[in-house]
């Protein structure tokens, strides 16, 4: 889980500063690229949990955060405002949706019946709490090191798509697992 939003944070949540900060744009430039990758992690959501159910959970959550890892330096390395929207829009499918989409479904099928609301929860927020701090890494190492945030958003991003892949390969698959309660409460 950690993996995972540390990818997700690291794509996220200081893009608009990169933007601002390092490439100047205009709030309004960097709105609409917000909206659209949004709106592409939404329908990518939906287009994940097919692959999901279709061919596994594993597959639905290695692939996308194996395609993330490319799409990165597109966006981040580049001053092309074109190629920027579209890079970032189109790992909205991956890095973002891919991971958010899958997370919370897969790990309540990996628990028990008798703690699974409650195992899931702690390691989703377990997982939160640790990728909540990438972004005062990331921005700490942007202006300490004078990198600007492009070179520590891609660090973050490659380094948790390819933890978060091995993360998940070496778990379960939960695709068509019966889940049953191992103990009776009367």
């Amino acid at each position: 889980m950690a993996s995972g939003f540390i990818l997700y944070y690291s794509i996220n949540v200081l893009f608009a500063t990169h933007l601002q900060v390092d490439l100047k744009m205009s709030p309004g430039a960097i709105g609409e690229i917000g909206v659209a990758a949004n709106l592409v992690v939404f329908l990518a959501s939906m287009g994940w949990g097919w692959v999901s159910d279709r061919f596994g959970r594993k597959v639905a959550q290695i692939l996308p955060a194996l395609m993330a890892i490319p799409i990165a330096p597109i966006y981040l390395l580049s001053h092309n405002f074109t190629l920027i929207w579209w890079a970032f829009v189109i790992q909205g499918a991956f890095g973002s949706g891919g991971f958010a989409s899958q997370a919370p479904s897969y790990l309540a099928e990996r628990f028990p019946t008798e703690v699974r609301a409650t195992a899931a929860g702690f390691c989703y927020h377990q997982g939160a709490i640790f990728g909540g701090l990438i972004a005062p890494i990331l921005a700490w190492c942007a202006t300490a090191y004078n990198l600007g945030y492009a070179i520590p958003m891609l660090v973050g991003t490659v380094g948790a798509a390819a933890s978060f892949a091995v993360a998940i390969s070496l778990g379960p698959e939960t695709r068509g697992k019966e889940i049953v309660a191992d103990v009776v409460v009367a």
